[in-house]
């Protein structure tokens, strides 16, 4: 079953992924392609958002959508962080997939002048879900995002989506110079990114409070640029705020820590644009049946 959730906007998707019929299979796993002309989305003008069939991550925007007579679903943007390029076994095409969950989308083409933005995202109907705007105007209220860095992004997620109210938890990267990190890229220390964990929640059964302070509780914000063996500034404690009002939350919940003896290092900075990480770092801990290393609940307030 497939549980879409929107917020701000956009529209996000809980962490799960939806069983496929074995022709979805056929082009979402294996990276087959529908027969042009058939898709249900290619001659399709409803204003919504399109999302990932295996997974309802946000992918593309009607707005974006343009008919560019191929037989297939065409967009000239995607939704920031939501698409995944690589090079396609033909070694010729640009593959593109669900940066959420690896699903085969289609493939990308630029420089043919369409548009303006020269681009092209020719994709399968069949790997994609549709929400028409109406139902995200409705329901865009009800759920908020916070974004915590405090060492492993294994450990914060799993620890966060332990919480009553939480409804997902992304793991990524925020803070850096580069655009759309690889994992390999933050290790080096030198693109800026802190590793963290984007939490879409419910207000009305969590707050963002609560939440903060249950950051503060898994992880050790007096240790500077590393969270036990992890070491690096990349594993670095800090909260990355949405709102005037997360950041008076952050600096009053470090007030009281300091007030009670912490030497609290977490700094508050406003959130730029938070980058998923690969899908192998999703759900590490549920897929892999274990506990956080150096993640663990500790009284401090």
């Amino acid at each position: 079953m497939l549980v879409v959730l929107l917020t701000a906007g956009t529209v996000n998707a809980q962490t799960m992924t939806k069983e496929l019929t074995p022709e979805e299979k056929r082009v979402i796993i294996d990276k087959g392609t529908e027969r042009p002309f058939t898709g249900k989305y290619y001659d399709f003008k409803e204003a919504g958002t399109y999302l990932c069939k295996r997974c309802g991550a946000p992918l593309y925007r009607s707005e974006d959508k343009f008919d560019s007579g191929c037989g297939w679903p065409s967009f000239d943007d995607e939704i920031p962080g939501a698409v995944k390029r690589s090079l396609d076994a033909d070694g010729r095409r640009t593959e593109i997939s669900c940066a959420r969950c690896g699903a085969h989308l289609g493939h990308v083409f630029t420089g043919e002048g369409f548009t303006t933005k020269n681009t092209r995202h020719c994709v399968n109907s069949i790997s994609m879900e549709f929400v028409p705007a109406r139902s995200v105007k409705d329901m865009q209220q009800k759920t908020a995002e916070a974004i915590f860095a405090g060492g492993c992004f294994w450990g914060v997620e799993h620890m966060m989506q332990k919480q009553p109210g939480v409804i997902s938890v992304v793991s990524g990267y925020i803070g850096g110079t580069v655009d759309n990190p690889t994992y390999e890229q933050v290790c080096t220390k030198k693109t800026g990114h802190a590793e963290a964990v984007k939490v879409t929640y419910d207000p009305a059964k969590v707050s963002y409070e609560t939440l903060a302070r249950l950051f503060f509780e898994i992880h050790d914000p007096t240790q500077t640029d590393g969270q036990g063996p992890d070491l690096g500034p990349q594993y670095r404690s800090e909260i990355f705020y949405l709102s005037p009002e997360q950041k008076a939350v952050a600096e009053k919940l470090i007030g009281q820590l300091k007030a009670n003896g912490y030497d609290v290092v977490t700094k508050v900075t406003r959130a730029t644009r938070f980058w998923p990480a690969e899908t192998y770092h999703q759900d590490y801990y549920v897929r892999k049946g274990t506990e956080p290393y150096c993640h663990t609940y500790t009284k401090r307030f």
